[in-house]
């Protein structure tokens, strides 16, 4: 990296332009972005919502004129997305969910995708009323909120009328394998890399082999199908889901869920440590890629140059960074957006009012430099 000095030396805003906002720091004994190895001693620098570098901590504080640092301690790890939510408050950790909603226009608890529900019985009632009032429901939507359907229509051809909405409005698509198998939703036009399914039975092998092929997510909500293992060692894309049915009691949240499967597996064969690897990724970037939102800028589920500042940070800490945050650990924080939203009090810090763990250090950029 070049120094900050001469990355930014003589860089000053013109005339009438807005400067830029501050560079934060936040650092933790211990970074686990997802998609590349854990780093210790590291650190993402933030400007705004967007995360401009992740790296070790000394690198960053030389080469970006970081005027705050959030100095935090255990494990800094990229926000949990939910990808099939109730509609209770989201627990610690989570920074990004798909769920249900009865006014897509209504604004959201945190980023994500609301799905609108079809659940229409018949074509006519559907044709007569539903159609419209879903088009109209969605283009009332202020975006950038991601808006879908949840296809839970027992009815074919409505199913095959909600496939070209949601390729006509570039919508996302949720269906639900208790209510379809994935063959009806491959014929009705359903299945894609735009749909991710809520699954909470054991699939057969062609199912998961037409999942795979479609490139549709399997969302494990909330007991995994008894099989999960094959669908892991087979290339399926999975994530994870805290919405619960009716007769069944709820997970606590999604490293819970992770956490039971990795028990269960125990004494399967499977190597434990990469086991928990591919759980933590289930629960990050798989989430994020059944929402459309693991890829380009403002990307979800990784921390990398370009995502969103959505992360966690949990009191978690060993040598092996996967199983300690499987172990249980307290989440001390939930960032989103580059803002805390959620915090365990730790210390006696407070920023804005807010009581956050970790420490906070004031620094001062070199003379005559501006963030870059």
């Amino acid at each position: 990296m070049p120094s900050a000095k001469r990355a930014a030396a003589g860089r000053r805003p013109k005339l009438g332009s807005r400067t830029p906002a501050p560079i934060v720091l936040h650092s933790a004994p211990l970074v686990l972005p997802i998609d590349a190895e854990p780093l210790r001693g590291a650190a993402l620098a933030v400007r705004g919502d967007r995360i401009l570098q992740v790296g070790l901590r000394d690198e960053l504080l030389a080469y970006f004129p970081v005027t705050r640092e959030q100095r935090w301690p255990g494990m800094i790890v990229a926000g949990l997305v939910d990808a099939c939510a109730p509609a209770a408050p989201p627990p610690p950790g989570v920074t990004a969910r798909a769920g249900l909603v009865t006014d897509p226009a209504e604004s959201a608890r945190l980023p994500g995708v609301s799905y609108v529900e079809v659940s229409y019985e018949s074509e006519q009632v559907w044709e007569e009323t539903g159609r419209d009032a879903v088009i109209t429901a969605i283009r009332e939507v202020d975006r950038p909120r991601t808006v879908g359907i949840a296809a839970y229509t027992p009815d074919p051809q409505v199913l095959e009328d909600v496939a070209v909405l949601a390729r006509t409005f570039g919508l996302r698509l949720l269906a639900d394998l208790d209510r379809h198998s994935p063959a009806t939703l491959d014929e009705a036009g359903i299945l894609g890399p735009h749909c991710h399914v809520a699954c909470g039975r054991p699939l057969d092998p062609g199912e998961r082999k037409l999942l795979r092929l479609r490139g549709s997510v399997a969302a494990l909500c909330p007991s995994p199908p008894d099989d999960m293992l094959t669908l892991l060692d087979e290339g399926n894309r999975v994530a994870f889901g805290t919405r619960a049915p009716a007769s069944s009691g709820r997970v606590a949240d999604l490293l819970s869920l992770a956490r039971s499967i990795r028990q269960q597996t125990r004494g399967r064969g499977l190597r434990l440590r990469e086991l928990d690897r591919r759980l933590v990724e289930a629960a990050t970037l798989g989430g994020a890629q059944a929402l459309g939102m693991a890829s380009r800028t403002g990307r979800i589920g990784s921390l990398g140059p370009g995502s969103r500042a959505d992360f966690a940070v949990f009191d978690a800490r060993g040598r092996y960074p996967y199983s300690a945050l499987l172990s249980g650990p307290p989440c001390l924080a939930t960032v989103v957006g580059g803002t805390v939203v959620g915090s365990t009090v730790v210390g006696d810090t407070a920023v804005g009012g807010t009581a956050v763990g970790g420490t906070v250090i004031e620094h001062r950029p070199p003379r005559g430099t501006q963030p870059n």
